[in-house]
C-alpha cells in the first residue's frame, strides 16, 4: 500500500534515538522530508549518520522539549526551512522521581511538562503549517502506563493526559483539517534502551519479565511501533481522528519498577 507519504514534511521530537528514530527513519523511507529534533548534539549527530547508513535522509535540530519558548521557535525553523511541515510526531517522554512518597512537587511539574505541555506546545507551534497543508497530522507517543497504570503516579498521569490530549484537540482542531491520534507503545527493546540495558545486567529477571508480561513470549520492537505510527500520519488514515491505538502485543499491564527496575 502506498501510503502517500512522499514528499510530506515532518517534525519528531525525541528523534535521535529509539522509537523517534524509528519513526523518522520509516517515514523518510516513505519519501517524507524529516526533521528530528533532541537536546544531545552528538546523539543528533548519530541519528543522521544512522540514517545515512541505510540511504535515508534526516535533518537535526538541537532543542529542550521542556523549553516552551525554545520548541515553538525550533518547529517554526523547521517549517521554514524544510518548506513546510503536515507532520508532527511528539515522541519525548519521560520521568522524574518515583510513586507519590518517593517524589515532590517538582518532580511532577517536570514530568507534566517534558510529556503532555511539550506535546501541547509543538502541536499548537505547528498548527499554521498543518492547517495549511490540508492534510496536517499530529501523533502524541504516550504509552501503556497511561491507561494500565502500574508504573510511577507522575508518569501514569502524565501518560493518561497525552492519550486524553488526542481527542480533546482532534475536536478542537478537525475544522483546520488537522488530525490528532494518540498511540501507546508497550514495552519496546531496542539496543541502547532500557530493555537491552535489563537484559545485559540481569538475564534472569529480563527473562521472568517476558514470562510474566508478554503473552507473545517477545518484545515489541521499534519498527511495529514506526508502522503503526507511519499510517496514522499518512492520509491513508484519513478517517482516524482523536484515537487511541496501543501497539503492545497483548501486554496486559505496564512495568512495575519495583519488581522490574
Amino acid at each position: 500500500m502506498d501510503l502517500e507519504l512522499s514528499g510530506k514534511h515532518a517534525f519528531i521530537t525525541g528523534g535521535s534515538r529509539g522509537i523517534g528514530l524509528g519513526i523518522a527513519q520509516s517515514l523518510a523511507s516513505e519519501g517524507a522530508v524529516v526533521s528530528i529534533g533532541a537536546r544531545d548534539e552528538h546523539g543528533l549527530d548519530q541519528a543522521v549518520a544512522v540514517a545515512g547508513a541505510a540511504g535515508l535522509v534526516v535533518h537535526p535540530y538541537v532543542v529542550d522539549v521542556t523549553d516552551p519558548s525554545a520548541l515553538e521557535k525550533v518547529v517554526a525553523q523547521s517549517a521554514q526551512e524544510q518548506s513546510g511541515l503536515d507532520l508532527v510526531v511528539a515522541n519525548v517522554g519521560g520521568s522524574r522521581g518515583g510513586g507519590l512518597k518517593t517524589s515532590t512537587a517538582e518532580d511532577w511539574m517536570y514530568t507534566m511538562s517534558l510529556n503532555v505541555v511539550h506535546a501541547a506546545t509543538a502541536i499548537r507551534a505547528a498548527v499554521p503549517w498543518l492547517s495549511a497543508s490540508g492534510q496536517g497530522a499530529a501523533l502524541v507517543i504516550a504509552s501503556i502506563s497511561g491507561w494500565k497504570p502500574r508504573t510511577s503516579s507522575s508518569y501514569s498521569v502524565a501518560k493518561a493526559a497525552e492519550i486524553h490530549l488526542a481527542p480533546t484537540l482532534a475536536v478542537e482542531l478537525a475544522r483546520e483539517r488537522i488530525r490528532v491520534n494518540t498511540l501507546s507503545p508497550g514495552a519496546v527493546a531496542f539496543e541502547g534502551g532500557r530493555w537491552a540495558a535489563t537484559r545485559a545486567a540481569d538475564p534472569e529477571a529480563h527473562e521472568r519479565f517476558v514470562a510474566d508480561n508478554l503473552p507473545g513470549g517477545k518484545f515489541v520492537t521499534v519498527e511495529e511501533v514506526a508502522s503503526a505510527a507511519c499510517f496514522l500520519l499518512s492520509p491513508r488514515a484519513s478517517g482516524i481522528n482523536g484515537a487511541h491505538i496501543t501497539v503492545d502485543g497483548a501486554q496486559d499491564r505496564s512495568t512495575d519498577r519495583t519488581v522490574y527496575p
